[in-house]
């Protein structure tokens, strides 16, 4: 990640999430990955997003960071489950001012009739927090995918690429090599 922040031009963080519905009809979109420790890989939406409706009728994901200037990617997979409702409000609090009447503004996922819609609803919401504190919506919080595999990826000379697998099994990381 360090390595993708000195080299990418826009949106380091920026990962492919695949869901999928209950039936198994898969799903694919980019977010900003906004976390990544020992717990897992964490993104935010508002809940009645399509995603979030996916991942609470499915808990397993996919994601993939691709680094074009570095020639590199990671894929991951594994259950998801929500965020706290701490660490939902400490990385709403920290986005910027709009951003946060954005959340409340946008019905994401829901049909407009036009971009006026969206102008009006962040104006009206703009004028409903004045200068005053911007609360978390019910319908905004986080998730984090946590890790049942990883995979490595890097481009190589002739199409020979270097794959590196980590799996869990039973509790503990294994690893493998992949033909390319």
């Amino acid at each position: 990640m360090k390595e993708a922040e000195e080299s990418e031009i826009n949106d380091p963080n920026a990962m492919s999430l695949a869901t999928a519905t209950k039936d198994g009809v898969p799903s694919v979109r980019m977010v900003l990955l906004k976390g990544a420790d020992e717990d897992g890989f964490v993104f935010y939406t508002n809940l009645g997003s399509r995603k979030a409706e996916e991942l609470l009728e499915n808990p397993h994901a996919a994601l993939c960071l691709h680094w074009k200037s570095l020639r590199k990617q990671v894929r991951v997979e594994g259950a998801i489950e929500p965020v706290s409702e701490a660490e939902a409000d400490e990385y709403f609090h920290s986005r910027a001012r709009v951003s946060r009447i954005g959340a409340w503004a946008s019905k994401q996922s829901q049909e407009m009739e036009g971009r006026w819609e969206l102008e009006k609803r962040v104006a009206e919401f703009t004028a409903k927090f004045g200068i005053g504190d911007i609360p978390r919506p019910e319908f905004w919080s986080g998730f984090r995918l946590k890790p049942r595999a990883i995979e490595f990826w890097s481009d190589q000379k002739f199409r020979l690429h270097d794959r590196v697998v980590y799996s869990q099994l039973d509790g503990d990381w294994v690893t493998k090599r992949l033909f390319p």
